[in-house]
């Protein structure tokens, strides 16, 4: 594709966090919003106009008109706003869970994998400057501790607070231990809602690594930490602070080990900003993005066993 033409990108979902996609397009460089869609027409016209662009009321309306597109529905509507797009070779970004379950995943992929169409998943903590600062530290964990806790939101209660927030995570831990999850305990309490709202799991690892997460929607208080435990070394990152705290146990010569580190500098961006940019580059020059749909599949995977297990235990 030419770099030197602006990608005409729509969004199709404009709710609480779609609208956010749409305000980051209509402003980045190298793009050009050239429509939101919702099924909601008021909704569609009143962040069409805040962003410069035509409001739609179906999807199919874009075709022909774009060159990419951010997808921001509920889970439930993954698959069939997503399909037909990629059908047709058009590169989607769809926010994270990739599906509502592995089997509409693997349609999706195979779709995008049979038009070569570019097929991003959400997972906006791969963007936070943090997690990149982080990750080159992070050679070998032997532990991991998570902590997602979030107060009881008006959006996402269609699903499970392990796909809605625990995945996340899942993702994260996925990318930065080399190994595969040999075996899982979870349990998970709905509180407030019919779904569940608050999920503790225990992940093992074939590599002896032991990952322990807490995710809650329905704390008095917002956390998004995690911590990574590995051979002579902590790493723990803020999410929301964008902070990172590195401390190493350093052995010199004639004298005792000693404890030495402190905070990482790190160079806050906007998580999601990062994410549309990446997703766009890809588009441009025909590469994978970061998190492809295959790495969407993979934590998805991984969350539907741990909802399996909590079903288990209930």
């Amino acid at each position: 594709m030419n770099g030197s033409t602006a990608l005409r990108v729509a969004v199709i979902g404009v709710g609480h966090l779609g609208r956010h996609h749409a305000r980051i397009l209509s402003a980045l460089p190298g793009a050009t919003l050239a429509g939101v869609v919702d099924v909601r027409a008021e909704r569609a016209a009143e962040v069409a106009s805040a962003c410069g662009t035509r409001p739609f009321s179906r999807p199919e309306d874009l075709v022909g008109g774009v060159d990419a597109v951010s997808i921001a529905v509920p889970t439930a509507a993954h698959l069939d706003v997503a399909l037909p797009l990629l059908e047709l070779g058009i590169p989607v970004l769809v926010e994270k869970p990739l599906a509502r379950s592995t089997a509409e995943a693997d349609r999706l992929i195979a779709a995008a994998e049979a038009r070569g169409a570019v097929l991003a998943v959400g997972h906006t903590e791969r963007f936070n400057p943090a997690v990149e600062a982080a990750a080159r530290e992070v050679s070998d964990p032997r532990f991991v501790e998570v902590h997602r806790l979030g107060t009881l939101p008006e959006r996402s209660l269609d699903i499970d607070v392990v796909f809605d927030l625990m995945i996340h995570d899942l993702d994260i831990i996925l990318s930065m231990v080399a190994s595969e999850v040999a075996s899982i305990e979870a349990v998970g309490v709905p509180v407030l809602t019919g779904r569940v709202d608050i999920a503790n799991a225990r992940l093992r690892f074939e590599n002896g690594c032991i990952a322990n997460l807490t995710a809650s929607r329905i704390s008095r208080e917002r956390v998004r930490k995690i911590r990574f435990f590995q051979a002579d070394a902590y790493v723990s990152i803020d999410y929301a602070a964008q902070e990172v705290e590195l401390y190493r146990l350093v052995r010199r010569a004639g004298a005792p080990p000693a404890i030495e580190g402190g905070r990482m500098a790190v160079v806050h961006e906007e998580p999601l900003a990062r994410e549309l940019s990446d997703f766009l580059g890809a588009v441009r020059e025909g590469r994978p993005p970061l998190v492809t749909g295959r790495d969407g599949r993979r934590a998805l995977a991984v969350a539907e066993r741990v909802a399996a297990r909590m079903g288990a235990e209930a």
